[in-house]
């Protein structure tokens, strides 16, 4: 039992482990994207259903590895596909990736590692019980953690599934759709030759627009803690 428990995560890391040491990282990137830009939108004309099916399946391999494409994948979606679309599938896709890796995590290692991790820990999942769906679309909306760690930690502070996966859905959709619109312009700038790096589309502006949403979004834990210590 113990060892059927632990495949999946073994799995997992095996997979992690040969993605790097073939270099698919290397692939996903603005370049790539770029220098392959006419074959994919070839192939995404000529089988559109195909070449959907094939960007969500990528999409989430990307995520439930933890693979550092995602913003990537997310403009080759506009790009491709075009907007709504081509946010729509990176959604899907995300959301597929984080949800295995959420699995994953807590059949593996979530209980054991509550057990041994101490009072901190505990504290924190209590916290995280009572309030976690705001608490994981704050942490969706605002990208100040890794997505992979934001993944990862509801599941090892006993977040139910089902909150955890509509707020990942919902947290993901303004950033998501932000990329995307982003992604569908790309082609101009390629043909105009500029170079395009993340920096320049996580800009200021930009990121000060998702901490205000992300804000909004703690605003019912605060006016609940509010009328706690009213009464």
């Amino acid at each position: 039992m113990t060892f059927k428990r632990w495949l999946p995560l073994i799995v997992l890391i095996a997979a992690v482990g040969g993605a790097y040491a073939l270099g698919l990282h290397k692939y996903l990137t603005l370049d790539a994207l770029r220098d392959n830009r006419a074959a994919l939108s070839a192939y995404v004309a000529a089988n559109s259903v195909t070449a959907g099916a094939i960007y969500v399946a990528l999409y989430t391999i990307v995520v439930a590895l933890s693979l550092p494409a995602g913003v990537v994948l997310t403009l080759a979606g506009g790009l491709l596909f075009g907007v709504p679309w081509g946010a729509i599938l990176a959604i899907l896709g995300a959301t597929i990736g984080a949800t295995a890796l959420f699995v994953i995590a807590r059949s593996a290692f979530g209980d054991t590692l509550r057990d041994k991790a101490g009072p901190f820990l505990a504290s924190m999942a209590d916290g995280f019980s009572k309030d976690a769906f705001n608490y994981l679309l704050f942490l969706r909306l605002v990208p100040a953690f890794p997505f992979w760690v934001v993944n990862l930690a509801p599941a090892l502070l006993g977040m139910k599934l089902t909150p955890y996966v509509i707020a990942t859905a919902i947290g993901i959709i303004p950033g998501t759709t932000i990329f995307s619109l982003f992604g569908a312009g790309l082609g101009a700038v390629f043909d105009r030759g500029e170079e395009v790096s993340l920096k320049s589309v996580l800009n200021p502006t930009l990121l000060a627009a998702l901490v205000g949403m992300g804000l909004l979004s703690l605003l019912p834990i605060a006016i609940r803690r509010w009328r706690e210590r009213s009464q």
